[in-house]
Order: C-alpha cells, then structure tokens, then sequence
C-alpha cells in the first residue's frame, strides 16, 4: 500500500473499538458513582430519622433530673433540639459534607476528631481481620476443591459448619479464656496506642481480629470450595490441562484467578459484618475503636456521635463495596467485554 494511504479496515475496527470500550467504561463509572452518592444520600437522611425517633430528651440525659426548666431550655437550643427536623437535617448533612460533624454532647470534642482517634485502632483491626480471613479460607476452599471428598475436604467443611454456627463474640471469650488466662500470651484487653509501640499494639489486635476472621473464614472457604469446583469444569481448564501443564499450574495460574469474582463479592459484605461484629469484639476486649464509640454514645444517648459514627460505617461500606465492584473488572475480563458491547 502506498505510503500516507488509507489504514487497513481491521486496524479502523480495532480503534473504534478501543475508544467504544474506553467510552463505556467512562458511562459505566459515572452511573456507579451517581448510585454511590445517592446511597449514601438515602442513608444519611434514614440514619438521621432513626436517631430523631430515639426515646428519650439529650438534653435532660445530659443535665440529669435535677436540671431546672430555664436550663434545660437553653442547653436544647445550644443542641440545636428546638429547631424543625428538616432544618436539623439539612445543618448536620452540611456539616457532614464540610468535615465539620458537631460537638459530641458527652466528650465536649469535635465527633470527627473522636472517630480520627477511634480509627487508628478500628481499622488495624478489621484489616488484620480480612487477612486473616483471606490467609486462613483461600487457600483451605482451593485444597478443598482440588481434592474433593479428601481429607482438607472434610477438614473445610467441618471449619465452616462450626465457623458459621459459633458468633465471634464467643470465640473472642474462648479466646480470652485460653490464651490471656489460663496461657498468659496474649492480654486480654485493652489498647496500649501505637505511641508504646507496633509490637505491643498490635500483640492486643491479634485475639480480637482472629475472633472476627474466624466466622468470616468460615463462609470464605465455602465460597472459595464452591467458585474453584465451577470453574474446574470450564472449558478452558481442560484446555490448559490438555497443553500438558502441571496440575498446580492450571490450578493456580488458570482456575483460581478465574474463581475471584465471588470471592471478591463475599469480602465485600464481609466488611459489613466485620464493621457490625466490631461493635461486640470491641467490647469484650475493651478496645477503644468505633464500635466501642457508638455503644458507648447509644448509652449516653450522645446522639450527635451516635449517627456521625453509623454515618461513617455505612458510607465505609458503601465505599468499599464499590471499590469491589470495580475490582471484578481488573479480575474478570469477560466483565471488561461485555461493558464495552
């Protein structure tokens, strides 16, 4: 073809096709990111009308019984309570936008500086948590599927049946209970802050986060068992059987990553109950992370803590299971076809 002429037809196909799945990428991210902010729009207004139909006055919480009428009356306005719920609303989700979510009623500090400081030890833990989990279940569900009705067959079902049928919070007492008092290797509360050290810190996460990872292990293994036997029989494993590859090899480099979209969608929720179980593990091991936070704000009827913390959660939830659903497009590329159509 002579130099400066016309592209061959397959190389303009090829283009067009590139920009048409670069272009419905485009649309696909921003219909998800328009869901997220109206999600975390609907939560916000539920959690507030929640919070607003609590029994109970803060303000005569907060004074006590003995409080006379005229300073009662001036503490609900200092509260913000003598004023109409949509107006409640629209300041607080202002706030909320800003970084600016109120004064805590009991602590007498900023709420986002009470969650910043709550954070430092919730989120250790619920990483620590979903390592664990992922350490303990992918690689029990993938033996268990490539050898099934062997012995870590068995071994996978029976830890699943007894992870998903024990709660965490009795696995955390048992754990109290083993390794605090009767073995002494591990404490058995408390949080010493990361200012006294790494070791020390993270040596009183470990019993909590394995009493968190252990329930969540327990249905990651099934799933994982479940998604590595359908895809042992798809058509491409036989194929790469059939070129000779070690059974390891189709196993690991092939069937596994071809496997991760369910167990990616079940990490996802995961976080959800790791956030939720966290209210209880917290508790019993006297962590001061946000789980402690929001029982301890629920029991002082701190309603402005309250609903910033299960405000936070819920939008942590959110966002990470969006983060999960564009991650099935970086494992999947069946999913990157089929959005480009």
């Amino acid at each position: 073809m002579p130099a400066g002429g016309p592209k061959p037809p397959a190389v303009e196909v090829h283009e067009a096709g590139t920009t048409g799945h670069g272009h419905a990428m485009i649309v696909l991210l921003t219909r998800r990111i328009f869901g997220l902010i109206l999600t975390l729009l609907a939560v916000s207004l539920l959690v507030f009308a929640v919070m607003a139909l609590l029994p109970g006055d803060p303000a005569a919480i907060t004074l006590g019984t003995s409080a006379t009428p005229e300073t009662l009356a001036a503490l609900r306005h200092d509260m913000g309570l003598d004023q109409p719920l949509i107006i409640r609303y629209g300041q607080w989700l202002a706030g909320a936008l800003t970084g600016d979510l109120g004064k805590s009623y009991t602590y007498g500090v900023p709420v986002a500086d009470l969650i910043v400081e709550r954070l430092a030890v919730t989120l250790p833990l619920a990483a620590l948590a979903i390592l664990l989990s992922v350490l303990i279940a992918v690689p029990l569900g993938v033996s268990a599927a490539a050898r099934r009705g062997g012995v870590f067959d068995i071994a996978a079902a029976l830890f699943s049946q007894m992870g998903i049928a024990v709660p965490g919070f009795w696995i955390g007492l048992l754990l109290v209970l083993l390794f605090a008092t009767s073995l002494g290797w591990m404490p058995a509360g408390g949080f010493p802050g990361w200012g006294n050290g790494v070791g020390p810190a993270l040596k009183s996460l470990v019993l909590p986060a394995v009493a968190l990872a252990l329930p969540q292990a327990a249905v990651l293994t099934r799933v994982t068992r479940s998604a590595v036997l359908d895809t042992l029989h798809e058509d491409f494993t036989r194929t790469a059987t059939a070129k000779g590859l070690s059974r390891s090899r189709v196993l690991w480099g092939h069937v596994v990553p071809n496997a991760l979209v369910p167990v990616l969608t079940i990490l996802g929720l995961q976080f959800t109950f790791l956030v939720a179980g966290a209210v209880l593990i917290e508790n019993v091991f006297t962590l001061p992370g946000l789980g402690r936070l929001a029982y301890q704000a629920l029991s002082q009827r701190d309603v402005i803590v309250l609903q910033d913390v299960v405000l936070f959660f819920a939008g942590l939830v959110i966002i990470v299971n969006f983060l999960v659903d564009l991650s099935y497009f970086a494992v999947d590329p069946r999913l990157r076809a089929g959005g480009a159509k």
